[in-house]
């Protein structure tokens, strides 16, 4: 039987954590309104390269303007927090 690893902890592993960013945008039709939209995926800090590889493609395909962005990153967890595990053993 092959074991296969979720991926999103596998992400975790390397390095990756939880990223939300609430982005805050002008609605194309009305720029007097301003909307939201939450974004949540697993990057890397500082950098969040995939927070900016989804804004790049925003600016570029989208017609709201971005007003502001703002993000929060937690890791959950780190290579240092699991144990592996070679048997189950079950009770009764």
């Amino acid at each position: 039987m092959e074991r296969q690893v979720d991926v999103a902890f596998a992400r975790q592993l390397e390095g990756y954590g939880l990223t939300t960013a609430n982005i805050l945008y002008r609605m194309p039709d009305h720029p007097a309104i301003l909307q939201a939209f939450v974004w949540q995926d697993y990057d890397l800090a500082p950098k969040f390269p995939e927070l900016e590889r989804f804004l790049d493609f925003w600016n570029r395909e989208l017609d709201g303007p971005i007003v502001k962005v703002e993000v929060a990153h937690k890791r959950l967890v780190g290579p240092n927090e699991w144990t592996a595990v070679n048997g189950l053993y079950r009770m009764h």
